[in-house]
């Protein structure tokens, strides 16, 4: 699976790892507003990694956590769906909006038995460091969003994005690069 070879989500071995996922989560999603020090522990605990001064809100869902790899002083906001089949990477001060979801499984287009017998592959998703999501962004299998860049609110990112520069729309699109930092603002 993590190497991007097709695989049954069936298999038993996932089966159980996406249900001790779920045992976090239902403990994650229940801890009160009060309670960063337990949230803390379950996401240590969850995730593949998670660096200093970074959060999760709840409602948060994942497959496996222990795919996901988040930096420094990085920002999940509510309702984040994260589908960690590949290996999902976020950056350092990443600020990633309310019901963003990050979707690295990918079905058989055509190969119609294959769908129907519940095969499937995955593609892993890189988010830069500096990025920031709108709410509701969908990110596609495979993606890679450079650093210091801005995704708009509802746009679907169905490729990579480079450094520095503000996308949106669906499929997301680059409406203008932004300045790279040290550099003067744009005159206007």
């Amino acid at each position: 699976m993590l190497a991007g070879e097709p695989y049954e989500d069936s298999d038993p071995e996932l089966v159980e790892a996406r249900l001790a996922c779920g045992e976090l989560l239902d403990r994650f999603n229940a801890t009160g507003a009060r309670q960063d020090a337990e949230r803390t522990e379950i996401l240590t605990a969850l995730l593949g990694g998670i660096g200093e001064r970074s959060w999760i809100m709840p409602r948060f869902r994942c497959d496996y956590g222990s795919h996901i790899v988040m930096g420094a002083n990085s920002f999940l906001n509510y309702d984040a769906i994260l589908l960690d089949c590949a290996p999902i990477t976020i950056g350092d001060d990443c600020s990633i909006g309310p019901r963003v979801q990050l979707l690295t499984a990918l079905h058989p287009m055509d190969d119609h038995g294959a769908r129907r017998a519940r095969w499937e592959s995955a593609a892993p998703i890189v988010i830069g460091d500096n990025v920031w999501f709108g709410g509701g962004v969908i990110v596609c299998p495979g993606v890679t969003v450079g650093r210091n860049t801005v995704v708009g609110a509802g746009s679907v990112v169905t490729r990579d994005l480079p450094d520095h520069v503000f996308a949106a729309g669906n499929p997301a699109r680059i409406v203008r690069r932004l300045p790279v930092e040290g550099s003067p603002p744009p005159v206007r």
